[in-house]
């Protein structure tokens, strides 16, 4: 086993992002639609500890969602 399996990363797969009153979210119920700041066609970020390092494309088959990575971002940017 590598030395590098062992360290626990905190990995983010953001799909967009929303400001909205603690009052509506409060107000939610089951079913309930929030609407984000992206398209059906913008990508999916993928953040590791909190720094952007890839984009990519959720994927549905059936009842299982994946994530296909279409970039790796590069440091600095």
């Amino acid at each position: 086993m590598s030395v590098l399996e062992g360290i626990p990363i905190d990995l983010s797969i953001v799909l967009g992002s929303t400001d909205i009153p603690i009052r509506q979210v409060l107000k939610m119920s089951r079913g309930a639609m929030i609407p984000l700041d992206c398209g059906h066609n913008d990508p999916t970020l993928v953040y590791v500890n909190d720094e952007l390092v890839a984009k990519g494309k959720v994927l549905v088959d059936g009842e299982h969602m994946s994530l296909e990575i279409i970039e790796v971002v590069q440091r600095g940017r």
